[in-house]
């Protein structure tokens, strides 16, 4: 019976394709899509593992798979999708006749895409006893153009195996590693392990499934480079090429950061003084406006108390115009007929990068080559998209000249434009100094790539707990960072940094350094010492009552309070109050931060509730 309706289906080739999207974590794009395969939806073999299951006891598996490939490269090119085609493949398959003649190559020349556009990816259905053919095979797609994938490392036969003989260029972790992968640092040691290979054999990494923000962050935070799962989007037949906005921001966010301070920039720098028309004024006018004003590429339409309610194009308006008897047929009618409906319109207090994620993410505006700016909602004037672009590419280009290489947040010039600035426009801030205790014996112990880790988990820790739009992060060098705070809850924002910080960096150790609350290592003396587990400490200094004058004046101070915060065990938060009065800074604030206990060091510790306190005047 299940052989009939899988000979029915493959017979009028009754198969589905579904794409789900793989995204690049570095920019926030979509890099490829996964081709799953489906049967009819009112079918017993809907499901691929019950179709490949009937397929191979009736010995059709080869069969169906190189069908399945034929219908997945024609949806693709069919969808007009970017970036490559990840095409799940068994490696008993490779070795059929039929694959290595050149089918999938065929396919692909009649279809218009190119090998190098496509990914092999090995799915492990049966254990593979002899490695050999397999990696013969792998070598001669590998020489046509494709790239190879091994599909849910960890879960299959020879996992390890495979990725040693075949040495892919991708390695798909499997979803069990990543579910509740932010809550399981068993899962995270894996994960960072797999990783560590990976970057060793220059091999890339997709990690499956990723549900939860929270997996997503936790997954970046240990260096893998790609990502797919429901967090993202769901499989689809029509997917979309972007993520919606509020995923896309998420992975944006630490990608491209806005420069705050002196180069700050928001949508104001883009105003361009371009005279409005009224809706009723007639075509004709219209073009005269465009003759007298030969650069204007673009002329909002106003109506009412200057809210603009579309957008005339030159090019598009000019075309019509031109037209055979076009003036005479139009030349009398309303501009509201020909305008663009549906223009973005931005106000002009906006960062640049919300008005970049909304051109490069949004497709219900008829026109992005122009855009309307606005204040409170009344027409200001106009911006281009080639402004925007001129811009952005200002900013990064300055942002990378002096951004940290390892976090990629501000470095020491950007730190102080932006204390320049704060001073100079008479803002309150705070300025709190992070610097980790105990780091360098760590540092010594496990090696410089897992002390990257534990710097980029501070400044993933502090770009979390901060308000992007108020509050500016800086990364002195090493592990010192400085965080500018001007929101009002600074001081629960820090205590949330260190319960956090404390939860976190225990992942980071071995079993057997955390049973005994720390490590053992060589001291600056060169004597043999115990080290506890790494603290954070914060030293905090306010700008109230124009006590500083300028940065090196601001950074001293939270350099001191930084030596005083060190001086407690743990991590630790100690503000500066000598000199200046807070609004709610008078308060003590008590939060429980949880870590191992270190009296015994040769003992097993158990966890132990130490008080975070901010100290008064100083004490």
């Amino acid at each position: 019976m299940l052989a009939e309706i899988l000979n029915d289906i493959m017979e009028n080739r009754r198969l589905t394709s579904l794409f789900q999207p793989i995204v690049d974590f570095k920019t926030g794009n979509v890099t490829g899509y996964e081709a799953l395969m489906r049967g009819p939806s009112d079918s017993p073999l809907h499901a691929p593992t019950a179709m490949l299951s009937v397929a191979d006891r009736v010995g059709r598996l080869a069969e169906l798979d190189r069908l399945c490939r034929e219908v997945h490269i024609a949806n693709f090119v069919a969808c007009k999708l970017p970036g490559r085609l990840f095409l799940n493949v068994c490696p008993a398959t490779l070795m059929q006749k039929d694959f290595r003649s050149g089918m999938t190559r065929r396919v692909l020349r009649e279809s218009g895409l190119t090998p190098d556009k496509v990914v092999i990816e090995l799915t492990e259905h049966h254990p593979i006893e002899d490695f050999e053919p397999v990696r013969r095979a792998i070598a001669h797609y590998r020489a046509m153009g494709f790239a190879v994938a091994i599909d849910d490392l960890g879960a299959g036969y020879a996992g390890l195996r495979l990725w040693s003989e075949l040495r892919p260029d991708f390695v798909k972790l499997d979803r069990h590693f990543i579910q509740n992968i932010d809550a399981d640092p068993t899962k995270g040691q894996f994960v960072r392990s797999m990783q560590e290979i990976a970057a060793e054999l220059g091999c890339s990494t997709i990690a499956e499934g990723i549900e939860t923000e929270a997996e997503f962050r936790a997954v970046s935070k240990l260096g893998v480079a790609y990502g797919q799962g429901y967090f993202f989007a769901r499989p689809s037949a029509r997917p979309d090429i972007y993520l919606e906005a509020d995923r896309s921001a998420v992975v944006r966010h630490g990608v491209w950061r806005p420069v705050s301070g002196g180069r700050a920039r928001n949508v104001a720098c883009l105003i361009r003084r371009v005279p409005s028309v009224h809706p009723a004024i007639r075509v004709h006018e219209v073009a005269d406006i465009f003759v007298d004003l030969p650069s204007v590429q673009a002329l909002a339409v106003v109506g009412e108390e200057d809210k603009p309610i579309g957008l005339v194009s030159r090019h598009r308006f000019m075309n019509m115009l031109g037209s055979r008897y076009g003036r005479d047929l139009y030349g009398r009618m309303a501009v509201s007929k020909f305008m663009e409906p549906q223009p973005l319109i931005i106000e002009k207090d906006q960062p640049l990068e919300q008005l970049s994620q909304l051109i490069t993410s949004s497709r219900e505006f008829t026109s992005l080559d122009d855009f309307i700016i606005t204040e409170n909602g009344s027409y200001v004037g106009t911006g281009t998209l080639l402004g925007l672009l001129r811009e952005i590419t200002d900013l990064q280009i300055s942002h990378a000249r002096h951004a940290n290489p390892l976090t990629m947040l501000p470095g020491n010039v950007l730190i102080n434009e932006h204390l320049d600035h704060l001073l100079s426009q008479k803002v309150a801030f705070a300025a709190c100094y992070c610097d980790l205790d105990h780091f360098k014996p760590f540092n010594d112990t496990y090696g410089y790539r897992r002390g990257d880790q534990v710097i980029c988990l501070v400044g993933r820790l502090l770009e979390e707990e901060t308000d992007c739009h108020r509050d500016f992060i800086g990364h002195i060098g090493g592990d010192d960072f400085l965080v500018i705070f001007r929101s009002d809850d600074w001081q629960r924002r820090c205590a949330e940094i260190l319960r956090r910080f404390d939860e976190e960096v225990i992942a980071f150790y071995d079993r057997k350094d955390l049973e005994q609350g720390g490590i053992w290592s060589e001291a600056r003396d060169g004597s043999r010492q115990f080290f506890p587990l790494i603290s954070l400490s914060i030293g905090a200094v306010h700008s109230s009552n124009g006590a500083f004058t300028s940065c090196h004046a601001i950074s001293s101070a939270a350099v001191e309070m930084k030596h005083q915060a060190k001086k407690v065990s743990g991590s630790h938060l100690f503000v500066d109050r000598r000199q200046h009065t807070f609004s709610a800074a008078n308060e003590v604030l008590q939060e429980s931060v949880f870590r191992p206990a270190t009296d015994d060091p040769a003992g097993c510790p158990s966890f132990s509730s130490v008080p975070l306190h901010f100290p008064i005047d100083g004490q």
